[in-house]
């Protein structure tokens, strides 16, 4: 008779669509998700709370943190937070936003991401942007760059650079490749929606969102791999 199958205790952190954790959950894993917000599923799965306070320390086998705070801690966003050189003041803010209020951002999204990275937990995932220089200076000296990934590389037809900074976990494999549409292309511009967002309160929820195909293909390796470790 073989051995049962071990099944691993994995959290997906900073997560409220439940994408993720159903991918995970359809493996057969004992899956819990958490956030400050409820879950949109209304999943008993989830926990309401700050990652930081405590649940890190649960004894996971896995962690996949989606949605960390990371607007200041993008390339993107480093204009705002300075001009040039490394913390000189910046040229301009957003409209209706103080330099204290950003700074405050900013220390959010390194206390939680630092957070993540350093729990006592095997195997880590968490999907954040390409970091700014201010970030990196801040991060632990361990974290490596990130695995960048596109959507359509798991049957996705979108755009949307998407980094994965992973600790004992390999990069990511396409599984459904999709051609490319021709630039400029009524197609391309489907592609380019996430980025043609017009403003409003919902823009940012709905730009972070993961995609199945991505969180199928995460799901599927990532566990295979721990998997492997596990029985070694």
């Amino acid at each position: 008779m073989s051995a049962p199958v071990k099944r691993l205790k994995i959290l997906v952190g900073c997560e409220t669509s439940g994408i993720a954790r159903r991918a995970f959950d359809r493996l057969g894993h004992d899956v819990w998700s958490c956030d400050l917000e409820a879950a949109e599923d209304g999943s008993n799965r989830h926990i309401r709370c700050d990652i930081r306070d405590g649940i890190l320390h649960d004894g996971w086998d896995l962690l996949a943190v989606m949605h960390p705070p990371c607007t200041r801690l993008c390339r993107s966003g480093r204009r705002w937070m300075s001009g040039p050189g490394k913390w000189t003041p910046p040229k301009k803010l957003p409209k209706g936003r103080t330099l204290d209020s950003m700074l405050e951002e900013f220390e959010l999204g390194v206390s939680v991401f630092t957070a993540c990275w350093t729990a006592p937990i095997e195997r880590i995932a968490i999907e954040n942007p390409e970091m700014n220089d201010l970030a990196r200076d801040r991060m632990p000296h361990d974290l490596p760059g990130p695995q960048l990934v596109q959507p359509f590389w798991f049957g996705e037809p979108a755009y949307k650079s998407t980094g994965w900074y992973l600790r004992n976990l390999r990069p990511l494999a396409p599984t459904n490749m999709l051609a490319e549409p021709e630039r400029d292309s009524d197609e391309w511009k489907r592609w380019n929606k996430i980025h043609r967002m017009s403003p409003s309160a919902e823009r940012a929820r709905l730009r972070s969102r993961s995609f199945p195909g991505m969180m199928e293909a995460a799901a599927l390796q990532w566990t295979g791999q721990a998997l492997k470790q596990v029985a070694a």
